[in-house]
């Protein structure tokens, strides 16, 4: 069974995120809410945090950027991303190695 987080689509997977800007760093929290909460170091103005979650989820599991696209929450902290032609195993066994589980 898949986390909640994680969810196969025709196209890739689909990553249902709690995004908190302004953090210290880059880093994946863990799971809250049914939600992967991710802490990023960019400001919530003019779309750089939705850049920087992009690139982020790119370099964890090793996807060229063109392949991870914002689906929904553009101006919310709540957010789904669409990880183009990744596996659901591999990008769940990347995101729990990042959350040390």
């Amino acid at each position: 069974m898949s986390p909640p987080w994680l969810r196969q689509t025709a196209a890739g997977v689909e990553l249902q995120l709690l995004v908190q800007p302004r953090a210290s760093r880059d880093q994946l929290v863990g799971v809250q809410g049914g939600e992967l909460k991710v802490r990023l170091a960019a400001p919530p103005v003019d779309g750089a945090a939705n850049v920087a979650c992009c690139v982020f989820f790119a370099r964890l599991c090793s996807l060229p950027k063109s392949r991870v696209t914002l689906v929904a929450g553009e101006a919310s902290r709540h957010k789904r991303l669409l990880l183009a032609g990744a596996e659901p195993v591999a990008v769940g066994a990347v995101v729990e190695a990042a959350l040390g589980g």
